[in-house]
């Protein structure tokens, strides 16, 4: 396997545990919401539109919270580097 093939190999595990990582927090994020009263805010909180809202909410906060923890490893990889 020449240096390129293991590159690739490499770029390919990485993008699939950041797929799994993003998936994850976004699932864990909709569980939290599933904590917040909506009903206060909004004006019919059964509709679809209600749901929406909390799906997005959740892909929003999920990608966030993900991309944090993925930039956080990343980095902390780095410190390898130095010593």
């Amino acid at each position: 396997m020449d240096y390129l093939d293991q590159m690739s190999a490499s770029m390919g595990l990485k993008g699939m545990i950041n797929i799994v990582v993003v998936l994850v927090f976004i699932g864990v994020s909709w569980w939290a919401l599933q904590e917040l009263k909506l009903e206060m805010m909004l004006r019919r909180p059964k509709s679809a539109q209600a749901k929406m809202l909390q799906i997005l909410l959740s892909i929003a906060l999920g990608y966030q919270t993900a991309r944090f923890v993925i930039d956080y490893l990343e980095w902390s990889t780095w410190f390898s580097g130095m010593f």
